[in-house]
């Protein structure tokens, strides 16, 4: 009886491997250390990359270290930031606009409720939403336990909150950024 002795394959790249590659690689293009072509040449390398070897290669002047798990964490989380960030960039310019009035002895209410000064009529929005009153110091946002939330630039008001133009609202689904006469 034979036995057969195999040499050690060296370790293949995984879909996980390349996608940590492409992060630094989009990383450096981001810091301006890739040109587009360079770009564009280098990521045709690590899509056929077969082995770790030719992916150091190709990475090595842009990071001080290999790609490791730490490195897709950070992307991951750099990229996750960054389309919540453009998200709330595009939405807050479509928002309607909600005029601050001039200010004056009573809190406006805001909600479903017929004697409501902002009358938002959707089901997301409670009877008695909200009220916004004017002091001496600016306007402040108070919730008055709606069941939707009040929210101020992506934050959920539970107690009074100051407000000023350019803050983005929110009762319930309906959404407003405030501006100043």
């Amino acid at each position: 009886m034979t036995t057969f002795e195999f040499a050690a394959l060296p370790p293949r790249l995984t879909d996980a491997d390349r996608d940590r590659a492409l992060d630094v690689l989009r990383e450096g293009a981001v810091r301006g250390q890739v040109s587009p072509h360079t770009f564009q040449q280098r990521m045709e390398v690590i899509l056929r990359a077969q082995r770790p070897e030719e992916l150091y290669a190709v990475l090595g002047d842009l990071s001080g270290r290999p790609p490791g798990p730490g490195a897709l964490a950070r992307a991951v989380g750099r990229v996750g930031g960054l389309g919540r960030r453009l998200r709330q960039a595009w939405q807050a310019e479509r928002l309607p606009e909600l005029l601050l009035p001039g200010p004056g002895p009573h809190p406006l209410s805001i909600g479903r409720a017929a004697g409501s000064v902002l009358r938002l009529n959707h089901h997301t929005v409670s009877r008695r939403h909200a009220q916004l009153r004017h002091t001496g110091a600016g306007w402040t946002l108070r919730d008055l336990g709606s069941f939707n939330g009040t929210w101020v630039n992506g934050r959920r008001v539970t107690r009074s909150v100051a407000v000023r133009p350019g803050d983005q609202v929110r009762f319930g689904e309906p959404g407003f950024r405030l501006t100043a006469p």
